[in-house]
């Protein structure tokens, strides 16, 4: 292959080599930051003001010299604050936030176990490309499974119950007094179970074609005591049995079905006639432009290498991707018989979306 004859401008060069140098970094931090979950360096330090290597390695049994070495990368990353005057790394309450407390509303390390999952996976996603065909969300890396629901908890935690139900029409209401719901695509289960913790009366059911996940949902459910009033079954969004459910919900997977108006299609048959169907997808603009930004980056990257892919594997394939936005997602909508559509509410990173029959 020829190589293309090239007009390069040296300022644009050197500001796209700083760019790519930081990129680096921040693809080095996925491995740094998983390292420093599991061994306990990050809650080690939390609120433990400047330490030594030697100190935070002897808290946490590890070896001082790594401890020093995976220090200083965080500190050039600016994850950790360094004095020379004293030799001591301090981790900020502001980053132990996101990186120490695992009950927080925004807890990081779960998505770089998405990173990580993409990376030993790209061998097969780089033949979909050249074959056009789809790759499982069954077939990826465990690691997606676990960081998925590890990442996505924390923002259900702070937002499910006292924002997004409420912001349903009637929804509250039917919970509080008691109603039948599913949890379509539930994953590991969190969503699910925090709902029947926060409304008791109520029955709910989750979701999912991947059995590991499942199992794994119900002994969540268990652990979290609501068992009585939780269960999980293997099915998928297309044929998910019950008619009379009260609400329906799907977090952050609509836009991975390969058939999404053949699901909003079943989802109205599974509904009564005054039920509720919430919505949750990723942040998104209809039009490219308006998702070249931090947040669009992270979603177009994870659709490239996990939603897209998805949706190619099934039956239809539409493959709307994670970007889709709200005219897309509301056209597929429509086209399984509901009349009524609006955004409820949003997040800076989720719209939550409303159909009714």
């Amino acid at each position: 292959m020829k190589s293309p004859k090239l007009s390069v401008n040296p300022d644009k060069l050197n500001a796209f080599l700083g760019q790519a140098l930081n990129d680096m970094g921040a693809a080095f931090q996925t491995a740094l930051i998983i390292l420093g979950e599991r061994l306990g360096l990050y809650k080690a330090m939390a609120g433990a003001g400047p330490l030594t290597p030697a100190e935070l390695a002897a808290k946490t049994q590890t070896d001082k010299r790594y401890v020093r070495e995976w220090l200083c990368a965080q500190a050039a990353s600016n994850y950790v604050t360094y004095d020379p005057a004293t030799d001591r790394f301090t981790l900020p309450d502001e980053q132990a936030l996101l990186l120490a407390v695992d009950t927080g509303p925004a807890y990081l390390p779960g998505a770089y176990q998405i990173i990580a999952s993409t990376v030993v996976d790209e061998p097969q996603l780089r033949e979909t490309f050249r074959t056009g065909f789809g790759f499982g969300w069954h077939q990826h890396d465990a690691g997606l499974f676990e960081g998925t629901e590890r990442f996505f908890r924390p923002s259900y935690a702070a937002n499910l119950i006292n924002s997004w139900i409420p912001s349903l029409d009637g929804a509250e209401a039917k919970l509080k007094a008691g109603a039948q719901v599913a949890d379509v695509g539930c994953g590991h289960g969190a969503s699910t179970i925090l709902m029947a913790q926060a409304y008791p009366k109520s029955r709910f059911t989750g979701f999912d074609y991947h059995e590991p996940s499942i199992n794994r949902a119900r002994e969540a459910a268990h652990a979290a005591g609501v068992s009585d009033r939780v269960r999980f079954s293997v099915a998928g969004a297309k044929d998910y049995p019950g008619k009379t459910y009260d609400l329906v919900a799907f977090f952050d997977c609509l836009h991975d079905m390969g058939d999404p108006a053949g699901v909003a299609r079943h989802v109205r048959s599974s509904l009564k006639p005054d039920g509720n169907w919430m919505i949750v997808e990723p942040f998104a603009g209809d039009r490219i432009e308006q998702n070249l930004n931090p947040v669009g980056r992270v979603f177009y990257a994870a659709s490239t290498m996990i939603c897209t892919p998805a949706s190619r594997a099934q039956e239809v394939g539409l493959a709307l991707g994670a970007q889709a936005g709200e005219t897309k997602l509301k056209e597929v909508v429509q086209q399984g018989g509901f009349t009524r559509f609006r955004r409820a509410t949003e997040t800076p990173f989720n719209l939550i979306l409303e159909a009714r029959p």
